[in-house]
């Protein structure tokens, strides 16, 4: 059995074409990883001439909105976990923010059906863009860099051009159609005959550069009172989005608290609502942490049963209780209670499913996307910033704001459109998600980080929509119980469960044929699917103070 793992394992590995194998090793400034081999030459320029890691975040998130349109942006938002030398854990919110004329069935129509592609395609799907602020947020309050040096690679690259990979020409000839619907997003994104851009060819972007370097130059204001908000008003007004001045004006972020849990001895830091990923990552590990996950063995249909009913359960309270702290009460300590994941673990059964129709939020009711990027850095003092931000869809809404180059959001999709029924990956929500003014939508973005003995250990997340949670918790489980390196900890095989529906998704030669026999007699549903998530992250070695960082070879998006 143990043989058959292994095998299947290193198939798997190597189907994948493993690029990042083995880690990048560091032993001087730090290491900056993310989706893109430019954005993460920037970030490493940026440690190795003195800058920190929250310098270098901000570097590398500009540098994505350039060479990674599908996912790094200017027009979304997103979610930081800052771990400082000094031992100080924060979190940062630049989540996007409903428009002020948002209302509760804005998506529907008389009848209280869902309109097709109302929240997910052009101007009305547009969240109020928090990442500028995020960014400026972060540098003013952690940084020791001034933003216009730390943007000046990026607007470089949006005026010089870049070249595109072979994953970025498909991924506009998959958004293509939706380009079309838009003026300026055939301007920006399609060649003149309509075409797309091809693998190795130059991509350049004029009016996205001159964005920058108003930003550059006047910074966040410039995006949310100047020159720039003037454009996106602009293009809201006539193309029927509902974004205002007044929205751009008012925009805020907002410093959180992070959720902190203990795994195996291992402290795990991650985002708090209005994510869900850092409660939901917890809730799971603290379930798996009443089983010898590592006796059991990864890929085992016993770790694999076990893992999967955590997150059914976990899921399945999503739909219930998680939304805008600002808005709602979210119970996040009761979740995160290590008592409550007894009461999980006693119920499941050793051999058995249990029906996704039988599983209920597990506590009292209280009253009261799929394209995003993670990028991790760390730096020689000690410092470490994790980031997910995103558009929601690949290219978000897939309209461009005319004159300045950038895409929007789709992110109002990420509310309760309808409570009840599934948004674009088939996340079912409640009440507490439902559309409000000014409210932050509910998210699975989960930027974390771990420590061990108080000391930065691991810096990871993964963009994936609904598989974002599972994707990180894997990698953490990996690499805690199964001792995996951070290679194989990010290009080991994953699988999904979410609740509703009720299956365990996997990739394609991700599970051995006697393991997927044994789930399907236990009741579990099977189905394969496309490769899930995009790891990018960083272990560190405290005995040969040395990093170690992977790309996922995946690259889903």
């Amino acid at each position: 059995m143990k043989i058959m793992k292994i095998l299947v394992l290193s198939v798997f590995v190597c189907l994948l074409n493993a690029a990042s194998y083995p880690p990048i090793k560091d032993t001087t400034t730090g290491l900056a990883m993310s989706s893109h081999i430019l954005a993460n030459k920037i970030g490493k320029e940026v440690l190795d001439n003195g800058g920190n890691a929250i310098d270098a975040a901000v570097a590398v998130g500009y540098a994505l909105a350039v060479v990674h349109p599908a996912a790094g942006n200017i027009g979304g938002g997103g979610f930081a976990v800052i771990h400082l030398a000094n031992g100080e854990n924060i979190t940062l919110d630049f989540r996007e923010k409903a428009p002020i004329k948002a209302t509760r069935d804005m998506y529907l129509d008389k009848k209280g059906n869902v309109i097709p592609e109302a929240s997910t395609i052009g101007y009305l799907g547009a969240g109020v863009p928090g990442s500028v602020a995020g960014m400026s947020a972060m540098l003013e309050k952690y940084g020791t860099k001034k933003l216009a040096e730390l943007i000046a690679p990026a607007i470089a690259l949006a005026e010089n051009g870049f070249v595109i990979t072979q994953r970025q020409s498909e991924t506009m000839l998959e958004a293509k159609k939706d380009f079309a619907k838009f003026s300026s997003s055939r301007k920006y994104f399609l060649k003149k005959d309509g075409s797309t851009y091809k693998e190795g060819e130059l991509f350049v972007q004029k009016d996205l550069a001159n964005t920058l370097k108003l930003i550059q130059k006047e910074g966040s204001k410039a995006f949310y009172e100047g020159k720039i908000a003037d454009l996106i008003a602009k293009d809201m007004a006539k193309n029927g989005g509902i974004i205002t001045k007044e929205d751009l004006k008012n925009y805020n972020v907002v410093w959180r608290k992070p959720v902190i849990g203990n795994y195996r001895g291992y402290e795990i830091i991650s985002m708090a609502p209005p994510s869900s990923g850092g409660t939901h990552i917890i809730e799971i590990l603290n379930v798996m942490e009443n089983a010898n996950i590592e006796k059991l063995g990864f890929g085992a249909s016993k770790t694999i049963h076990i893992m999967a009913e955590a997150m059914r359960q976990a899921y399945a309270d999503r739909s219930v209780f998680m939304g805008d702290p600002d808005f709602v009460k979210v119970p996040v300590n009761h979740l995160i209670n290590k008592a409550y994941a007894k009461e999980i673990y006693a119920k499941i059964s050793p051999n058995k499913a249990t029906a996704s129709s039988k599983i209920n939020p597990g506590l009292k009711q209280i009253h009261e996307g799929h394209n995003t990027t993670h990028y991790s850095v760390a730096d020689k003092w000690g410092n470490a910033v994790s980031v997910t931000y995103t558009i929601n869809a690949s290219y978000g809404s897939a309209a461009a704001v005319d004159g300045a180059g950038f895409l929007l959001n789709n992110e109002m999709d990420d509310f309760s459109i309808k409570p009840g029924t599934p948004n674009l990956y088939g996340l079912v929500g409640g009440d507490a998600n439902a559309i409000e003014p000014n409210k932050r939508p509910l998210s699975s973005m989960s930027p974390t980080i771990v420590l061990k003995d108080g000391k930065l250990f691991m810096v990871v997340g993964s963009p994936g929509g609904a598989r974002i949670i599972t994707t990180v918790l894997q990698v953490i489980s990996n690499v805690i119980d199964h001792k995996m390196d951070i290679s194989e900890a990010i290009s080991a095989p994953r699988f999904h469960m979410q609740w509703l529906p009720d299956e365990i998704r996997i990739e394609k030669y991700g599970m051995s044929e006697d393991v997927k026999d044994n789930l399907e007699k236990m009741g579990y549903k099977i189905v394969t699917k496309p490769v899930m998530g995009d790891v990018n992250a960083i272990v560190i070695d405290f005995k040969n103070h040395t990093m170690y960082g992977s790309g996922d070879p995946r690259k889903e998006f």
